[in-house]
């Protein structure tokens, strides 16, 4: 239904010298798509209204609405391109009118979790990047054929744009900071189990994969809800944090597009925040996240850790330990050197994880499982309150090599997640009783008794068909930026 119509954008985008990635592509089919979502909404909210008898107070003032400035329309219903702006006249209203107008919708709003809020920061952060007018009122008129009104509409529209989502991570770099595997992400989400009444928390929310499948799956499992579980599920179930300024629209935009229409998302450095800080009212039942790993924290955010370390990922695995209710459940991904390594932090959050939490399930994942990164992972799943006395490991081997043309599938990921319901040994998965773990380095390595490798490295030729895919992708986005020189 709309397929073509995210085609024809990225080929006006493709075409502009103010955008060079999937990165810069899905940024400014963002915000375009932001504000189509907007007009749907405010037109919904008048249509209720006056089925009410009452009268609806707009969002946005009448010269920056959609129908006022992108679509004006004739009386045939077609956008009027005689009224509608283009060219310069366009790029001057969207930069020097239209975006400082919704930024200062912050200093109005009055919390986070309102739609002002996030009118204010998608716009006091992210930029116009497209330089020609024409190209933009091009964009805008593809913009305007998609629709919001039915749920099939809504769920193409997800759909498609978890695809560009998936693109901008398969880009590699940078992007894959963004996106990881949705089938990784529904087999964690399997094994926590968050329930309708539960608060589900990510303070490292990307593009909200966890949160969006979370609520597919607390759905699916839920198909008799009431209307009251219906409004918990939409505005006290979901809360997240999120640094970059990009990462916090494509969450929303993708939260919005699955349904999720009142998420609770701040956008915020979560490390800043001192977790002797956290409080009882500020715990969640549920934890699923994928931290970025191999980032270097400054000395004044490390302050904020009983452990300190520049280590990005285990600073946030210390917020999420103290961020869980007594019996949360947590799932979360992280580079499988934390399971090893002897430097002082790592010691000491394996000691903090293993006393404070039950660490129940480790999967072992293959290297490829997230295109681009270049390290292997293991995701965490625990529960705060008891410490540990049985670890159940389960080493992923699709019998392939992973890579961008053969990424992780469900099928995949099938007999862990029924192997984990019992914790039942096989070939592939052993147990190991806490006692035996060493209490000086506390050490949990991946060493399967069943004949596995402690490690399983990839082949040379894996990695160099890797390195050819990425240099082949950095080799056309160069091309681009000649032919627009």
């Amino acid at each position: 239904m709309f397929e073509q119509a995210f085609r024809n954008i990225d080929d006006v985008l493709w075409k502009d010298a103010g955008c060079t990635s999937e990165l810069d592509y899905t940024e400014q089919t963002s915000w375009l798509l932001f504000l189509k979502y907007l007009d749907a909404l405010e037109h919904d909210k008048v249509t209720e209204a006056e089925l009410n008898g009452k009268k609806y107070s707009y969002i946005l003032d009448k010269p920056y609405r959609w129908e006022s400035w992108a679509a004006p329309r004739g009386k045939d219903g077609k956008i009027d391109h005689n009224i509608a702006p283009g060219g310069d006249d366009l790029l001057n209203f969207v930069n020097q009118k239209l975006f400082p107008y919704l930024h200062g919708f912050k200093a109005k709003a009055t919390g986070p979790n309102t739609i002002e809020y996030k009118i204010g920061e998608i716009f006091g952060e992210i930029k116009n990047r497209i330089q020609s007018g024409y190209n933009l009122r091009e964009i805008i008129d593809h913009i305007d054929e998609l629709r919001f009104q039915s749920q099939t509409e809504k769920h193409e529209l997800s759909h498609l744009y978890e695809a560009k989502i998936k693109n901008m991570g398969n880009a590699g770099r940078n992007g894959g900071e963004y996106y990881t595997p949705r089938p990784l992400i529904r087999a964690i989400v399997q094994v926590v189990n968050p329930k309708i009444g539960e608060k589900v928390y990510d303070g490292a929310l990307g593009s909200a994969g966890f949160h969006c499948e979370a609520f597919e799956y607390m759905k699916a499992t839920n198909p008799k809800r009431t209307t009251t579980q219906d409004r918990f599920l939409q505005e006290q179930t979901f809360y997240g944090k999120e640094k970059k300024s990009l990462a916090y629209v494509i969450a929303i935009m993708n939260m919005i597009l699955h349904g999720i229409e009142a998420p609770n998302i701040i956008h915020t450095n979560t490390l800043t925040e001192n977790i002797a800080d956290i409080q009882d009212k500020d715990r969640v039942d549920v934890i699923l996240a994928n931290p970025p790993f191999g980032g270097k924290e400054r000395k004044e955010v490390q302050q904020n850790f009983p452990i300190r370390t520049g280590e990005t990922a285990f600073l946030f695995l210390q917020h999420f330990i103290k961020k869980l209710k007594a019996g949360g459940r947590g799932g979360v991904v992280i580079k499988n050197t934390f399971l090893s390594n002897t430097d002082n932090a790592s010691v000491s959050l394996r000691k903090l994880l293993l006393e404070s939490c039950n660490l129940h399930t480790v999967l072992d994942c293959p290297g490829g499982t997230f295109q681009g990164a270049g390290v292997k992972t293991v995701v965490l799943f625990f529960e705060k309150g008891a410490r540990t006395r049985c670890v159940w490991y389960y080493q992923l081997d699709p019998g392939r090599n992973l890579g961008k043309n053969n990424p992780l599938n469900d099928e995949d990921l099938k007999e862990f997640v029924e192997l984990q319901k019992t914790k039942a040994d096989s070939p592939k998965s052993w147990s190991i009783d806490a006692k035996t773990i060493d209490q000086t380095t506390f050490d949990l390595s991946v060493k399967n008794p069943n004949g596995g490798e402690e490690v399983i490295h990839r082949s040379p030729q894996a990695i160099m068909d890797e390195i050819a895919e990425l240099d082949a992708e950095s080799a056309k986005v160069l091309g681009n930026i000649r032919r627009l020189l």
